[in-house]
């Protein structure tokens, strides 16, 4: 599994997501670019403890879906957006889209930590549990936009 903490995958990702304009359209989904670029900023707020959006430890998460976070396994389309990323709202795409790149490339800074708070959800995870599911996180989306 790639993650965001190898330099290939992170200038890979950087590529993609520079790839993006404001009318590129999803091939499946509810969201468009702008909430989407928006939406992929949440799991890096949360990492890198800016925001924790509310969220509780969730037996039910550790359980049943923190493996399929990091694990190789690609995520199946239209899977459900968890509430407090999901935004119906329109969103700014030049504003948004250069806030998902300095979070992807501060993340990237962090490349040589070990240690890490827990996820306040889904627990503890490794460093390179970390980086695997932000990679992932990210490969998912940017492939419903075709990048």
């Amino acid at each position: 599994m790639k993650s965001i903490f190898n330099a290939d995958a992170h200038k890979e990702i950087i590529d993609r997501i520079e790839k993006l304009n404001e009318n590129t359209l999803a091939h499946w989904g509810k969201m468009n670019v702008s909430q989407m670029v928006w939406h992929c900023q949440g799991p890096f707020n949360i990492m890198l403890e800016k925001n924790d959006y509310g969220m509780k430890p969730s037996w039910l998460a550790k359980v049943f879906f923190k493996k399929s976070l990091y694990n190789d396994k690609s995520w199946r389309k239209n899977l459900p957006t968890a509430k407090f990323l999901k935004t119906k709202d329109d969103k700014n795409f030049i504003v948004e889209k250069p806030k998902l790149v300095e979070l992807v490339n501060e993340t990237y800074s962090h490349r040589e930590r070990k240690e890490w708070n827990p996820h306040p959800a889904f627990g503890n995870f490794t460093h390179d549990q970390w980086g695997q599911m932000q990679y992932k996180h990210l490969d998912h989306h940017l492939k419903q936009f075709g990048v």
